[in-house]
């Protein structure tokens, strides 16, 4: 649901938000083997960003990771430890969920009997891992699973006339759990209240967001939709998704942070921008579309005539796909896949000013309070304000 866009965040909180999302990949790597990798996703990070955010040292939660061709084979430093793991339990627990509900709905190959006995036993084996994780952190991830089994039940006796937060509250008491979790590692309890609280409206609005964009889909092959079984109008779920993106914003003003740099950018500033991505209306002014191979119109110039350095084209392929993957084709300075040279993505230098939520980063003050003005607003920005 969290996709920031790297110009709103800026060259420091990218940093930040890379290290967070290469943390939750080795941690899962690390405690659970290379196919839990593939759980690793921009949401569950924020357990991590969450943690850290709050420690006396954040910087002790740092290491220098190796090579990576999701990192165009640099090196950099990566969050790690218990904020990092607590992210990966609860990443492979409700990643299970996930899977297990596609089971559940037949969607796809999941259809098949083989494929979805199989997919039932990598499910359990995430249930187990995060699990184990989770123990190891002194979290309890049973809350994560005892609401993702009420869910099913829950979903079997909504209808016409149910409340649709009848239907998200499951999800907004798992990930109110995990949010306040990180208030006790990172040494700072009295934060767990509002924590919870900002969790609690976090997954009210993952739920409906997910609801949103899968409506049409869902009609059209018959799944379950909250929305649809329920009845609620989209202008209702509209509402309740602004709500709870202004509730997250009051919750968080009450979390004491060392530096809540990149939590306040992105569960203050770029939620909204969810919300608008969901619901059709205006968000970033660059686009997020699909990026271009080299060579072609609108991709990168292709490379330059061979170097004694330069990679070859199935390993400059591999580390390709890793920049476009992580939007560094398009927004950020990488080095080219087979040439090794340092290039700029073409959206580095464009005018964000368009981009809805604090584009233009001067005139943050506009946008961080309810009357206009910076209320403890800490969104990266070097505008005075």
């Amino acid at each position: 649901m969290v996709r920031p866009c790297r110009h709103r965040l800026g060259e420091k909180l990218t940093a930040q938000w890379m290290a967070h999302l290469c943390g939750l990949c080795l941690a899962l790597r690390g405690d659970h083997g290379q196919l839990a990798r593939i759980v690793t996703n921009y949401d569950g990070l924020l357990i991590s960003v969450l943690t850290e955010a709050q420690a006396e040292r954040p910087d002790e939660g740092r290491r220098t990771a190796g090579p990576c061709p999701l990192r165009g084979m640099r090196t950099a430093s990566v969050a790690h430890g218990e904020g990092a793991r607590l992210a990966a339990a609860v990443s492979l627990v409700l990643a299970s969920a996930k899977m297990r509900d596609h089971v559940a709905d037949g969607d796809g190959m999941l259809a098949r009997g083989p494929v979805a006995f199989a997919a039932r036993r990598v499910a359990a084996s995430w249930d187990r891992a995060g699990a184990r994780t989770g123990s190891d952190v002194g979290f309890d991830t049973a809350v994560l699973v005892d609401a993702v089994d009420r869910q099913t039940g829950i979903e079997t006796l909504a209808g016409p006339g149910t409340p649709v937060l009848t239907v998200t509250e499951p999800t907004e008491t798992a990930t109110s759990a995990a949010f306040a979790y990180t208030a006790v590692l990172a040494g700072r309890p009295r934060n767990a209240v509002p924590l919870a609280e900002a969790g609690r409206l976090f997954g009210r609005l993952a739920h409906l967001l997910d609801a949103v964009e899968d409506r049409e889909a869902d009609a059209a092959s018959g799944a379950w939709n909250p929305l649809t079984a329920t009845g609620t109008p989209l202008e209702e779920a509209r509402r309740l998704a602004d709500d709870a993106v202004h509730g997250i914003r009051l919750a968080l003003r009450e979390v004491e942070f060392s530096d809540g740099g990149l939590a306040h950018r992105l569960l203050v500033h770029e939620l909204p921008n969810s919300v608008h991505r969901a619901f059709g209306t205006v968000s970033c002014a660059h686009g997020t579309g699909p990026y271009a191979p080299p060579g072609t119109p609108g991709g990168p110039l292709p490379p330059e005539p061979p170097r004694r350095d330069r990679r070859g084209l199935l390993a400059g392929c591999a580390v390709w796909l890793g920049l476009a993957c992580t939007c560094q084709l398009c927004c950020g300075t990488y080095e080219d896949p087979w040439s090794r040279e340092q290039k700029e993505g073409p959206c580095t230098n464009c005018d964000c000013s368009g981009c809805g939520d604090c584009g233009n980063c001067c005139e943050c003050c506009n946008c961080c309070g309810e009357d206009g003005c910076c209320d403890g607003c800490d969104c990266g920005c070097d505008c005075g304000c």
